[in-house]
């Protein structure tokens, strides 16, 4: 049986509240739009399950979507280091619950608000609204970014600093369509390329304890 996100419940409320309303009002003519709106919200906040890989090392994917950035960088706000970046955009039809790539424990959660400009843009990571959580690892600190975008207005977040959390669990969710950005040490063996969907949970990004 298919679940949904929590955060979903007052979005297929109100639309079937809508198309009830319009139907009673106009009939199935009138109830048309209203009816695809709730079917719409209904998939766009699906959480299926997903199988978790238990190899020890791997680090998953956040998010469903679209590679679209593989790359290295100094991260001076949270890890203070070189890192590796693995940036994923969802799109509208993507599941937009997120995944925790790896276990650990939740070291800060920090949210920053900002402008909407398209998630797949690279300065999108910085200026737009978003949510970063730190986690403690065996391997070192990880940095996972939630960031909004153009359609998507809001991040959630559900976990607190403390909290402790294993590879795969659900914890947070996005609204809409917007990218998220995982930035793991420098000597993870990167498993993606450029451009290659991914699925939440069970799609290795890349593996550290392993010779490139």
């Amino acid at each position: 049986m298919m679940k949904f996100a929590s955060e979903g419940y007052p979005f297929i409320a109100a639309a079937a509240a809508i198309s009830a309303l319009c139907f009673w009002a106009g009939g199935a003519g009138a109830a048309a739009v209203p009816v695809l709106i709730t079917a719409f919200m209904f998939y766009f906040f699906r959480d299926p399950e997903r199988t978790v890989p238990t190899e020890q090392g791997l680090f998953v994917a956040p998010a469903d979507g679209k590679v679209i950035v593989i790359g290295e960088t100094d991260e001076t706000a949270y890890l203070h280091a070189g890192v590796k970046q693995i940036s994923i955009f969802m799109s509208p039809l993507n599941v937009h619950v997120n995944r925790v790539p790896c276990d650990g424990k939740v070291k800060s959660v920090n949210h920053t608000k900002g402008t909407f400009i398209a998630a797949y843009k690279d300065e999108a990571s910085i200026r737009n609204e978003h949510i970063d959580m730190v986690l403690e690892t065996r391997y070192g600190d990880v940095l996972v970014r939630q960031v909004a975008g153009f359609v998507a207005r809001r991040a959630v977040c559900r976990v607190s600093e403390g909290d402790v959390l294993q590879r795969g669990e659900r914890y947070g969710i996005i609204k809409f369509s917007s990218r998220v950005d995982l930035y793991v040490p420098k000597d993870a063996v990167v498993k993606v390329q450029m451009g290659d969907m991914v699925r939440a949970g069970e799609t290795v990004l890349c593996k550290i304890g392993e010779r490139g």
